[in-house]
């Protein structure tokens, strides 16, 4: 067995960073929509909103400008300091990039985060934020 690596243990924790904003983003739609449907007050916050809507505009920005996601980028440029290619290290590194990472057209993502990022702007008209002023 290896010694511990600093860098593998910090491309792991960008690789979990990584998997929760995404959860955010697909759970955070889910979470609005149920919400709503059962009378929960807040999931309409506007600061909650606010964060889901510009997480998925991030996304959706990036896949029309070509951009590789910066968590991306750095998970990467932190496995090859230590010293691995590919994704062959732990359990749970393995599932997580399974779940994250999959292939497919450049399109077919530009796509999917297009109507994605499009249906979060519709729970903005169907389920309006609310903004409490203090």
């Amino acid at each position: 067995m290896n010694g511990w690596n600093l860098y593998q243990t910090l491309a792991d924790i960008v690789l979990t960073m990584h998997v929760m904003l995404v959860a955010f983003v697909v759970l955070g739609l889910v979470i609005i929509i149920l919400g709503n449907l059962r009378h929960w007050a807040w999931v309409n916050n506007l600061w909650f909103r606010l964060a889901h809507l510009s997480t998925i505009l991030v996304v959706v920005a990036e896949a029309w400008l070509g951009v590789v996601c910066p968590l991306t980028t750095l998970e990467s440029w932190l496995r090859q300091r230590a010293g691995t290619a590919g994704y062959q290290s732990g359990f749970i590194e393995y599932w997580l990039q399974n779940l994250l990472y999959y292939n497919a057209p450049d399109w077919v993502f530009m796509m999917l985060y297009t109507l994605f990022g499009l249906l979060v702007l519709a729970t903005f008209w169907w389920y309006p934020p609310h903004f409490k002023w203090r």
